[in-house]
Order: structure tokens, then sequence, then C-alpha cells
């Protein structure tokens, strides 16, 4: 009988813990930095939002693929 691995499972739930923040404050930033268009800190204010979007999608992906290996690896 297969059983699951906690300390895997324990990290791919850090992940995602790790994530859920970067979910809520990347596209906030964002949507910022476009009403603030005329503004001269727009771009870096806008790179900033776009790269935590894209690792809470990394943390997101990781944390999912670790959770899956947790569950059906032996």
């Amino acid at each position: 009988m297969k059983h699951t691995n906690k300390d895997t499972l324990a990290k791919g739930v850090k992940f995602l813990a790790g994530a859920l923040p970067l979910i809520f404050i990347g596209p906030s930033i964002v949507f910022s930095a476009f009403n603030n268009q005329d503004k001269p800190l727009y771009w870096p204010i806008l790179i900033l939002g776009i790269m935590l979007s894209m690792a809470a999608i990394y943390l997101i992906f990781k944390g999912i693929m670790t959770l899956l290996k947790a569950l059906f690896d032996e």
C-alpha cells in the first residue's frame, strides 16, 4: 500500500502558501501602475507588478507539482 510522503507534501503546501499573497499583490500593483501612467515611476512599478505576478505563477506551478509528487510517486 502506498503512503503519502508527508515532508514533500508539507513542502508543496509551503510553496502554495507563499504564492497566495503574490496572487493578490502582483495584479494590484499592475492595476495601480496602469492608473498612474503619467507618473515617472510608471515603468518600474509595472515591471515590479509583472515580476510578482510571474513569481506567483511559478510558485503555484512548483507547489502543485510538489503535491503531485508527494501523492503519486513512490
